[in-house]
């Protein structure tokens, strides 16, 4: 979660635990997504499709980790404010999330992912940041970075000795991780929209229905 949790993780996850309440109780759909970064890239995603997500009553919530996702699907799942709920995740938290839709009663025994995406829940493999640079090729997130102003800096971080062996690809992904905050909503927005990512596409199509 580097970059993702400003003034600690127990503050975040506060802070949007209270907007998921107002969402709740004044919006009709919530898209539930793991981190500030993933929100952002949905919310430009919206944003280049024409739509205005709020007039809509669809709140995109980041929920402060995976492992919180329970919490969430508590207060706003059928046992809480009943709201249309949707999702993305990344791979490696899949299981987090097919668990707690169970358990809050989303879905029914042990989801698959077929059923998961029934529900309106989306799996990125591996994770976002990995599905964006391969929809946006190498050269584009290069010239991205040059764009803004920091491909002296990328080609040093390429340059040390943990990083040289690594494909281009895997550089990327890693040098992401301390600037994805930054740089979700500019890769999402550098994007052709026919390539957009489908996990993103389809959190976004629709939340599921009751």
């Amino acid at each position: 979660m580097t970059g993702e949790t400003l003034g600690g993780v127990g503050a975040v996850l506060s802070e949007e635990l209270e907007r998921a309440r107002i969402a709740g109780e004044e919006g009709d759909a919530v898209i539930l997504v793991e981190g500030v970064s993933d929100q952002l890239a949905l919310e430009t995603l919206a944003e280049r499709q024409g739509r205005h997500l709020a007039a809509e009553g669809i709140a995109v919530i980041p929920i402060a980790g995976a492992t919180n996702i329970g919490r969430f699907l508590d207060l706003l799942g059928p046992a809480g404010y009943d709201v249309r709920l949707g999702g993305v995740c990344d791979a490696a938290e899949e299981d987090d999330f097919r668990i707690a839709l169970g358990v809050a009663g989303v879905g029914s025994g042990r989801l698959d992912r077929d059923e998961m995406e029934h529900l309106g829940f989306f799996v990125c493999e591996s994770d976002l940041e990995d599905e964006l640079i391969r929809a946006l090729g190498s050269d584009r997130m290069i010239a991205l970075i040059e764009s803004q102003g920091q491909l002296r800096r990328f080609r040093s971080f390429q340059n040390q000795p943990a990083q040289r062996h690594k494909t281009i690809e895997q550089q990327l992904w890693r040098w992401l991780g301390n600037h994805k905050i930054r740089y979700a909503p500019l890769m999402v927005g550098a994007l052709d929209i026919q390539t957009v990512p489908r996990p993103l596409l389809m959190a976004l199509t629709r939340p599921a229905s009751h």
